[in-house]
């Protein structure tokens, strides 16, 4: 014992220095690049880094680095500010910030050298056609159709606050993804978008950038936020964040965003490019990036269905024997199915941190209802005839459950199995949000990067799973159900 305690004690330090730096990014364009270039640079230092890509909003990706599961990410100093640390002063300087996220083990750089502010953009054309140059301009016009990505619409430095501020009439505002956005005020769907100073898009589909004539919007200084433990133990990265700090101008931003939100480089290749390094490659095939991706979705829905059975037969079993507690039963799982998809996925963040766990929990939940349901359903739905049968027989009630009860219902047990499978391999492709991989991952990047190619690269082989699982399972049935239950179809 003594030995292996002294052999664990001299592996531990070697163990935790291999671990990686992780580093996390937001689900658009220029939170990738800037990640990326940190990752590309800290590597050429020497040190082993990995980019855990398009986690989401900031609210998700602070909760990841307070709770230890990336190191650091690009973040704004107004976010910071208006919507992550609230009791601080709107126009606080970095040195402020410093100040107050060393208490909650935190860090920060200086500023990378641009400012990427939030603003309100329209159509060249239709802005002169109203005479709208300004934000306060907007509330003669009641009838304006807004389409505002879906973090702008909650955050307090977002619509919120800037309704407030001016007084803004509209009531036609729908919430909608960053990169949609653009698409929908190009078709005339919504005539006025939120805009992040720095997009690529704005000279691409001649936008007006409305002039922010109250001030409402506070200065968005890129810095990166680390854990404060790297200063410990991986100064080299620390050292090669901080040596960013002034290196990237607005316009140098915006031509990033654009090579790769326009010309279709990877972010990798653009940052590589930036940096000056050679010898970036666009990493793996297509067919190894799907087959990763199916191992990473597979996995996920086949433990998370493996838990989900577990506990949902049971239930079925107690609510079918129980009818005042099948009713609760019922209830409650048929709660958990109402929750939106994405906000469960969120729900489970701040139990698990981001990554498979919180995912795993979350299809864990979906998969109940079907199984329970289904399960509860196949046994009430047995005959009175064949149970009195059965206690005559003098079987047990356990025996009769074993032997007769279950059998009997595993048509409709297997069915609801199937259902929740099917499902799971859909509402999977979520996971991506929160860093659990899968097939969802390609879809998010092509949905940023408006690739019909990427978005089929996620759908495609989620369908034919879906297919897959479904004839997998009808096969399954066919199996397990007692062959004189069958049903057999004479021709």
């Amino acid at each position: 014992m003594k030995r292996a305690l002294l052999l664990l004690a001299w592996l531990l330090p070697m163990l935790a220095s291999a671990t990686p730096v992780r580093i996390g990014s937001k689900q658009f364009t220029e939170s990738v690049v800037l990640s990326e270039i940190a990752r590309l640079d800290a590597m050429r230092a020497g040190v082993d880094v990995t980019h855990r890509r398009e986690l989401g909003g900031s609210s998700i990706l602070w909760a990841a680095l307070l709770h230890g599961d990336i190191d650091a990410y690009p973040e704004y100093t107004g976010t910071l500010t208006r919507e992550l640390l609230r009791d601080v002063a709107p126009d606080a300087g970095i040195d402020v910030l410093r100040t107050r996220l060393a208490p909650l083990g935190i860090g920060i750089t200086d500023s990378l050298g641009f400012s990427d502010t939030y603003a309100i953009g329209m159509l060249e054309t239709r802005a002169a056609q109203w005479g709208i140059a300004r934000i306060s301009d907007l509330s003669a016009h009641p009838q304006l159709r807004l389409g505002f990505s879906n973090e702008f619409m909650d955050r307090q430095d977002g619509w919120p606050g800037m309704r407030a501020s001016y007084a803004l009439p509209q009531t036609q505002v729908r919430g909608l993804d960053h990169t949609l956005a653009y698409r929908a005020v190009a078709d005339g769907a919504v005539d006025a978008i939120d805009l992040y100073s720095t997009d690529a898009e704005i000279s691409y589909y001649r936008l007006r950038v409305l002039d922010d004539d109250r001030h409402y919007f506070p200065s968005y200084q890129a810095v990166f936020l680390y854990r404060l433990a790297l200063e410990k133990d991986a100064p080299r990265f620390i050292a090669t964040l901080e040596q960013l700090a002034g290196q990237i101008n607005v316009t140098t931003m915006r031509r990033l965003n654009a090579e790769v939100k326009l010309d279709g480089r990877q972010e990798s290749e653009v940052a590589a490019a930036f940096l000056g390094i050679d010898g970036q490659h666009d990493g793996p095939g297509l067919m190894a990036r799907i087959l990763q991706r199916t191992l990473e979705h597979v996995r996920l829905v086949i433990a998370s269905l493996g838990l989900a059975v577990l506990l949902a037969i049971p239930l079925g079993v107690l609510a079918a024997r129980l009818s005042r507690l099948g009713q609760w039963v019922m209830a409650l799982t048929g709660i958990l199915q109402t929750i939106p998809s994405m906000a469960m996925f969120v729900f489970m963040i701040p139990f698990f941190g981001i990554g498979t766990w919180p995912a795993l929990a979350a299809l864990f939940l979906y998969s109940l209802l079907p199984m329970v349901r289904n399960t509860h359903a196949g046994l009430i739905g047995i005959p009175h005839e064949l149970r009195e049968s059965a206690a005559v027989l003098g079987l047990s009630a356990w025996a009769r459950l074993r032997h007769v009860e279950l059998p009997m219902a595993m048509r409709s047990i297997l069915a609801g199995i199937k259902t929740a499978a099917v499902i799971n391999v859909g509402t999977a492709t979520l996971a991506a949000l929160i860093g659990a991989g899968g097939y969802g991952q390609p879809i998010l990047t092509g949905i940023r990067l408006d690739s019909i190619g990427l978005i089929l690269e996620g759908a495609v082989p989620a369908a034919v799973l879906a297919l897959a699982v479904q004839a997998i399972f009808e096969g399954v049935e066919h199996w397990l159900t007692p062959r004189g239950l069958r049903i057999r179809v004479l021709h």
